[in-house]
């Protein structure tokens, strides 16, 4: 816990542009580092001595397993006796572990070297597996061949361990083999480099932050804010451990004089002003003869739609977030916000460290939520499913955004939850959903995602290790339908307010009651009498899964979402993107925001890299277009707002016409709820909010292809004419479509208006006559 003892006035530089401040900390910097270490201690963060003793151990001994392995397969193919003596495996450590940054029980993640004759397919994921299964030690045993960097994950003796296999071009690997050299690097295939690039990043930061200790802190006080505010998991689309760990870096090169409690606040005012997708990157981009492709944009079509680009240092740079998507990307720079704005109160004294690190609210923050919940025949069916599953969760996110023209925004929650009371094996993620900014206009608008779900389910339906009672169901659910166990024992629900339900009305500063509530409140009362005089249409059944009966509770219903406020809007004009000429070089902006500093003092919010071009703004929100992210509980007042105003049921088209007429401008705000979205479980009528059905709407092709927004904020040079006409003509043809049925719709509508009129007024006349004979 001791500050570091490296110079503060080491004259070293670091990173791709020089220091934005290279001011020491003050006296009430330091006071607040040491509430800031003791607050990090008391929670638990640090590990014992023997933890890490145990921990020693444990790797000792894989690495003795991983030894016997290859010498075995050695002579079983035949080898000479000294190439049997001489056959060799090596162990290495990355992530949390090997950066110093662990605490009690997380996993140690593990790169196995072997020669160029022992392979990953067989060799590691079946004769290693199979030995690691035989073992008592071993426990939780699931190959994951499939993944990104595929990976076997198990626990030896109550340890998580994530280990890899690297077969690199030797027939005998070296005990003292530097993995930092590129010559590791030589005819070895891409899921190879990934392998061994987490290793060789490892090192690389290490060497590129002016000093670890004060690095080592702030990253474990950003790693355990991230998790605690929902955005640590690089499987869902957030940042997982190398993320967290190179954007702590670059703040540690902009300010390498700085104690973890002044990095930690800069942390939050650099990323709150950051424009992505302009990447971070810790030094210059490496290209090598050895012709892997690396992170490029000019180059490179798939890196021009990466959408919070963080670099890594290690050749073959690579980006590291590539799984990040709108909408978690929206997420993140909302919570980067929150952070801002608790560090300012913390310097002034206004608040305390634990408010930095308060629980997310999750489950109370969206109106509307998808259940996905993951079923198996026994636990270690359900280990393997799960896991499979999870990293097929983010597709969900993405075909969501896509199938939506990404007006529904999606949050996965990255923990899982279990109900202890299901008599089968069971597990639940969650995803909120809500209305994107921009799609005020279009209230209406329908989205249907049963199509979408069902190609998530038919995807992850293709498990090569599929084993019957593996099984996933897909559900909305609200709010006030979340299951209880997901809630922690003794958590009561909030409760709607009086004026929510009781037609007081709105009561004001000065104790008078809004007229204008009662009045919509009377409004909205007259309609539901008018709705229930109606004879009741008869409802679409929705289709059951077999195994749906025994999830869903029979209150589920359709899945829905209600009107919400709009969020900060992350597309990009073409001139806003990535400076691709200055991708290496210094940026004149930061000679200027370096003497404001200076001149400033540590409170001003001039933080930026070269690669960000932020410019100086009183408003945070200027960095992001100039438009403003709303604090979450403000997002959940506006939501209750309008979503008193919505209320449940299938409407017909007749009804549609007849509310027509009572909607603000002649603009329909409410529409038709799915009739009851199929999403392979039972859904129930529920009258209580008035619904925006999900409605088939045609895919972006581009979209479907990766492109999550049509300008990637990279300059018009960049882009390919080609590329950007045939997203303008998808665009144009999706606007057109949906022109039409709006046209057509309201075509209809005022037909059947029509009808009705020259019907009364042929009725009227009638009457007239038939008086005029008597």
């Amino acid at each position: 816990m001791m500050v570091g003892t490296q110079s503060v006035n080491s004259p070293k530089s670091y990173g791709i542009t020089k220091p934005l401040s290279l001011a020491g900390p003050s006296a009430a910097d330091f006071k607040r580092n040491l509430e800031l270490e003791k607050f990090l201690v008391d929670e638990g963060l640090y590990e014992s001595e023997e933890d890490t003793m145990r921990r020693e151990e444990v790797l000792g001994r894989i690495d003795q397993i991983v030894k016997h392995w290859v010498k075995q397969l050695t002579q079983q193919r035949g080898y000479t006796d000294q190439m049997v003596e001489d056959a060799n495996a090596v162990i290495f450590t990355f992530g949390s572990y090997r950066l110093g940054v662990h605490g009690p029980g997380a996993d140690i993640d593990t790169l196995c070297v072997g020669p160029s004759y022992v392979n990953r397919e067989e060799d590691f994921f079946m004769f290693l597996h199979d030995m690691l299964a035989e073992m008592e030690e071993v426990t939780e045993l699931q190959p994951v061949p499939d993944a990104h960097v595929p990976v076997m994950k198990f626990k030896f003796q109550g340890i998580s361990i994530d280990l890899l296999y690297a077969s690199i071009s030797r027939l005998v690997v070296p005990q003292d083999l530097d993995i930092s050299n590129s010559s590791v690097l030589c005819d070895v295939d891409e899921p190879t480099v990934r392998s061994l690039n987490g290793c060789r990043v490892a090192d690389q930061i290490l060497k590129l932050v002016p000093n670890f200790e004060h690095f080592r802190t702030t990253l474990r006080c950003l790693k355990y804010w991230a998790k605690r505010r929902g955005v640590y998991s690089n499987v869902t689309g957030f940042l997982g451990g190398v993320n967290w760990a190179l954007l702590v870096a670059r703040v540690c090169q902009l300010y390498p004089n700085a104690i973890p409690s002044m990095l930690v606040s800069r942390f939050f005012r650099v990323y709150t002003q950051w424009r992505w997708p302009n990447p971070v990157m810790l030094c210059a981009i490496e290209e090598d003869e050895l012709g892997f492709p690396v992170w490029d944009p000019r180059k490179n079509h798939r890196d021009r739609y990466h959408l919070m680009p963080i670099i890594t240092p290690a050749y073959p740079c690579m980006n590291s977030s590539y799984n990040v998507s709108q909408s978690t990307l929206r997420v993140m720079t909302e919570q980067f916000q929150f952070g801002n704005n608790i560090l300012q109160e913390i310097e002034l004294n206004k608040q305390h460290w634990s408010s930095l690190f308060e629980q997310y609210m999750f489950f109370e923050a969206y109106k509307n939520y998808l259940q996905v919940d993951i079923v198996a025949a026994d636990a270690e069916d359900l280990l393997a499913w799960k896991g499979w599953v999870e990293s097929r969760f983010r597709q969900l996110t993405l075909k969501i955004e896509r199938d939506t023209n990404g007006m529904l925004m999606c949050h996965p929650q990255p923990n899982e939850y279990v109900d202890a009371s299901r008599e089968f094996l069971h597990c639940a993620f969650f995803m909120g959903l809500q209305r994107a900014e921009g799609v005020g206009g279009q209230e209406c608008q329908q989205f249907d995602i049963r199509g979408t779900v069902e190609e998530f389910r038919q995807e992850v339906n293709m498990y090569m290790f599929w084993k019957p009672g593996m099984d996933v169901y897909v559900s909305h659910v609200r709010r006030r339908q979340l299951p209880s166990f997901v809630f922690p024992v003794g958590y009561r629900r909030p409760r709607p307010s009086r004026h929510q339900n009781q037609p007081g009305g709105r009561t004001g500063e000065d104790g008078t009651v809004s007229n204008s509530v009662v009045e919509r409140h009377v409004k909205r009362k007259n309609d539901n009498e008018m709705m229930d005089a109606r004879p009741e249409k008869p409802e679409k059944r929705a289709s059951l899964s077999p195994h749906s009966l025994d999830i869903v509770s029979p209150d589920n219903s359709a899945i829905t979402t209600g009107c919400t406020p709009p969020l900060c809007n992350l597309r990009r004009s073409p001139g806003e993107g990535i400076e691709a000429a200055n991708l290496n070089t210094d940026s004149p902006e930061l000679a200027n925001l370096a003497r404001d500093e200076c001149n400033s003092g540590s409170e001003q919010a001039l933080e930026v890299d070269s690669m960000a071009l932020v410019q100086e703004c009183s408003d945070p929100a200027e960095a992001f277009g100039k438009c403003v992210t709303p604090d979450s509980s403000d997002v959940i007042g506006q939501e209750e707002n309008l979503d008193r105003d919505l209320k449940s049921g299938s409407i017909s088209v007749a009804d549609e016409v007849e509310r027509e007429s009572k909607s603000c401008g002649g603009t329909r705000i409410t529409g038709e709820i799915a009739e009851s979205v199929q999403l392979g479980r039972s859904c129930g009528q529920n009258r209580d909010y008035e619904e925006f059905e999900f409605a088939a709407t045609k895919p972006d092709p581009f979209v479907g292809k990766g492109n999550l927004y049509s300008q990637s904020g990279i300059p018009e040079d960049l882009q390919s004419n080609s590329l950007v006409s045939g997203m303008e003509k998808a665009e144009d043809g999706a606007r057109s479509d949906s022109l039409q049925k709006s046209q057509i719709r309201q075509n209809h509508d005022v037909f059947i208006l029509l009808f009705f009129f020259v019907s009364w007024c042929l009725y009227s006349s009638n009457r007239l006559s038939l008086k005029s004979t008597v």
